[in-house]
């Protein structure tokens, strides 16, 4: 009986994502026949079609490879700031009054005004890492300081009682409490590096990038080029999504 129940949340498992895929493919495809124009809206198997004739060039595979390197840069060197001064602020108040206003603004800043800035200072490489570095960093900063922030009370006291040495201290205590915010903030983190990489791509346009490529479908209104490329950038953040879930779910059962 367990085994039937098993295998039914399994089929469960499976079949309710790809029911919901059929069915927004399904939607599409009646919102093509709505509109009746390619260079509106492609169909979905117009879109597959496409991307697959793409990824059978070495320029996709090249392109897509150069993004992701960028923007994996810019969200590690944010991830390791981040965690630095989350450190720092959390255990130094003063110097938290310091850093907050401007970690605060970075946030509240729209991520074009932070684009139109960085094509004046950087070269177009260096955008989009410069992009993703600062989508990331606001986040990581404040969950890792309210991490040490919320660190029980009692469990300091002890420390203080027993004498533990400040190695101790960071692995026995800090560590386990800020765990769980530095893993959602590097979840949440990392979906707006990749999307704000994306931008930056679009308007600094380096070399090999899928940015370039999304842009230059809009100028020369091949709007299937366009869906191609939004599927793979789609999926390429998901599988990024996953494994780096999967990577930080390593660290958490250790």
């Amino acid at each position: 009986m367990n085994f039937i129940m098993k295998a039914e949340r399994k089929s469960l498992t499976v079949l309710r994502p790809l029911a919901v895929t059929l069915f927004w493919l399904g939607v599409w495809q009646l919102a093509f026949f709505l509109v009746k124009s390619e260079l509106l809206l492609p169909s979905p198997g117009q879109t597959a079609l496409r991307l697959f004739e793409l990824m059978q060039t070495g320029g996709f595979w090249l392109k897509s490879l150069s993004s992701l390197l960028r923007i994996v840069k810019g969200f590690s060197l944010g991830v390791i700031t981040g965690v630095v001064l989350g450190v720092l602020t959390g255990r130094f108040r003063l110097l938290r009054a310091f850093v907050s206003p401007a970690l605060n603004t970075i946030k509240a800043t729209p991520v074009a005004s932070f684009i139109i800035l960085a094509l004046i200072w950087l070269t177009k490489d260096g955008v989009p890492v410069f992009i993703s570095f600062l989508m990331v960093l606001p986040i990581i900063w404040s969950n890792v300081a309210q991490g040490i922030e919320e660190t029980d009370k009692n469990l300091l006291e002890m420390t203080r009682v027993f004498n533990f040495s400040r190695k101790n201290l960071a692995l026995k205590v800090y560590l386990p409490s800020v765990r769980p915010y530095f893993l959602a903030g590097c979840t949440t983190a990392l979906g707006f590096a990749w999307k704000a990489g994306i931008a930056a791509e679009i308007l600094s346009l380096p070399l090999k990038s899928i940015g370039k490529e999304l842009y230059n479908s809009k100028i020369y209104l091949e709007t299937t080029d366009l869906f191609a490329w939004s599927v793979a950038v789609i999926t390429l953040s998901i599988i990024l999504e996953k494994l780096l879930v999967f990577l930080l779910g390593k660290i958490k059962s250790k």
